[in-house]
């Protein structure tokens, strides 16, 4: 974390930091133009000189399908032990594969990244388990073995956390900011997103819920990792909490505290650096302390949920399976196309419902609404949609976007899928463009653009930044399963022109802000490419 960096208005800082980090047609946002290659940080962090424990590749034992998996089902819970913690931590952030290219190599992870960049790290704290130490533990996913950073002094530490473990995920700016500049804050936090939804997928595939402990602070976070201690971090990358997870088979303990788990800990071990040197970005500083989340908030009332069941699909995929073999597209075909039916149940699923990964891991209610420009879908007219994620919110969007649209249910979809047609058409053109001219997203059988309820959230908790982008994320993830499932490919689309979008949408204010976009379609693989196994390394 910075050290002794102060920000007088933090709702102001954070509001300047998202104008300037804006992609516009004339002027794309802050950046470093070219990548200088030498410079380029190490996706890994280790902690040199700290205890290692090596975690058995067990994800193969979960037999669940992911047709289930999505649609609430769960096994019993495993017991918690080292082994079924590798499992979360293998099918949540561990690797999923190696691409090689001519003389380049590069690892892939379950959680996606902007630019495969992976900023997110992640942290577990646990009591005495079975074949594994009390303590705080960093994940190391290139080894596939937890780095235990901090150990306790006393033997009873960690007896509040009553059935379950809780796993903490940071940040290393740098990682992104060595290629996007400033814009890279957004990208660690939607990436974050990403991870949420990740770790509650792996963790419904064990029999476990995941909370989102959303009172913990993060100054009290960072001293319960270490990433405090600014000595430690004197020669290498600093890394910024981001949220912390409860994971077990019942809901966390009401008396669970960051402060009692932070107390009597021994940290041991040095960050590695990661780069040569770093290129400062001004304003991404600033945001950061402007967002950083006071302690104690009060967590929110649980969502209301749609008690709908999900629309089932139609693959035998085991979860694990599935999990692993996400990827991004890179390109598009520009012809294939998904069934109405597919696609319905796709949006479906983005509705959050009572034990249901991944939203049910989220406590807050729908601030983000999906816009769609649907290109390739048999039986529905091109065109712009809008898939509505809470009904209360419909009067202020209308009344937002001003525009004249339609907002017409569509009446093919099924009856409690609040899908609105905006305007028909073919919408191809206007996303490639806002997507700054990539033909992904117009090649694709649809693109997103996430809205998001922005201004009201961000009164009096300007740190909500973060979890708007966490949202995004969130539902990027599942925007990503669900394509696999389908026979499909998605793909995150960080580079787009944020008030084109809004003009034409007819948004005058920030009430509403487009933060991340996304797109699904029929992948065109590269023959060059050659994928190898993930942990081969580790025979």
């Amino acid at each position: 974390m910075t050290a002794n960096h102060t920000v007088s208005d933090p709702l102001a800082a954070v509001i300047a930091y998202h104008q300037a980090s804006k992609h516009r047609p004339d002027r794309y946002a802050p950046g470093p133009g070219g990548l200088d290659w030498t410079n380029q940080p190490d996706p890994f962090r280790r902690y040199v000189g700290a205890p290692r424990v090596e975690l058995p590749l067990r994800a193969d034992t979960l037999t669940l399908a992911f047709a289930a998996l999505r649609q609430g089902q769960r096994p019993a819970p495993h017991p918690l032990t080292r082994d079924a913690l590798a499992i979360l931590l293998e099918l949540a952030l561990g690797l999923s594969a190696w691409k090689q290219q001519g003389g380049s190599r590069w690892a892939l992870r379950c959680n996606p990244s902007s630019g495969n960049l992976h900023p997110t790290e992640g942290y577990l704290i646990c009591p005495a388990l079975p074949d594994l130490a009390a303590g705080v533990h960093h994940y190391h996913s290139h080894d596939h073995a937890l780095e235990r950073r901090a150990a306790p002094d006393s033997i009873t530490w960690g007896s509040e956390l009553q059935g379950g473990v809780v796993l903490a995920l940071s940040s290393v700016h740098w990682r992104e900011a060595w290629k996007y500049g400033l814009r890279a804050y957004r990208y660690c936090q939607h990436d974050c997103g990403h991870a949420i939804a990740a770790v509650a997928y792996a963790a419904a595939a064990l029999g476990w819920q995941v909370r989102l402990l959303s009172h913990w602070g993060d100054e009290e976070l960072a001293a319960l990792l270490g990433l405090d201690r600014m000595a430690d971090f004197a020669a290498a990358e600093l890394e910024y909490p981001d949220v912390a997870l409860w994971v077990g088979s019942a809901a966390p303990p009401t008396e669970l505290s960051v402060q009692a788990l932070s107390a009597s800990l021994r940290f041991v071990g040095q960050p590695n650096r990661l780069s040569p040197s770093q290129v400062a970005w001004p304003g991404m500083d600033e945001v950061e302390h402007a967002a950083r989340r006071p302690p104690e908030v009060v967590p929110p009332a649980f969502q209301t949920l749609d008690p709908s069941p999900l629309t089932a699909v139609d693959n035998p995929t085991a979860a694990a399976t599935l999990i692993r073999q996400r990827r991004s597209a890179v390109a598009f075909d520009g012809v294939t196309s998904m069934s109405a039916e597919r696609w319905f149940g796709l949006l479906d699923a983005l509705l959050p419902r009572p034990k249901v990964p991944p939203l049910d891991a989220w406590p807050w209610s729908p601030r983000v609404h999906p816009l769609l420009f649907a290109h390739r879908i048999d039986g529905v007219s091109p065109g712009l949609y809008l898939l509505l994620r809470q009904a209360e919110a419909l009067p202020r969007l209308r009344q937002a976007l001003q525009n004249e649209w339609d907002w017409a249910r569509v009446e093919q979809a099924p009856a409690h899928l609040p899908l609105y047609r905006l305007t028909p058409g073919d919408a191809r053109n206007a996303a490639r463009m806002v997507s700054c001219h990539q033909d992904i997203a117009a090649d694709s059988c649809f693109a997103v653009g996430f809205l998001t309820e922005f201004a009201a959230p961000l009164q009096g908790a300007p740190w909500r930044y973060r979890e708007l982008f966490w949202e995004t994320g969130l539902l990027g993830q599942i925007l990503y399963l669900e394509a696999e499932a389908a026979g499909l490919r998605g793909t995150g689309i960080g580079c787009f022109f944020d008030d084109v979008l809004h003009q034409w949408l007819g948004l005058k204010d920030l009430s509403w802000q487009s933060l991340y976009h996304f797109t699904v379609g029929g992948p065109i693989e590269d023959p060059r490419m050659q994928s190898l196994p993930p942990y081969a390394h580790r025979r």
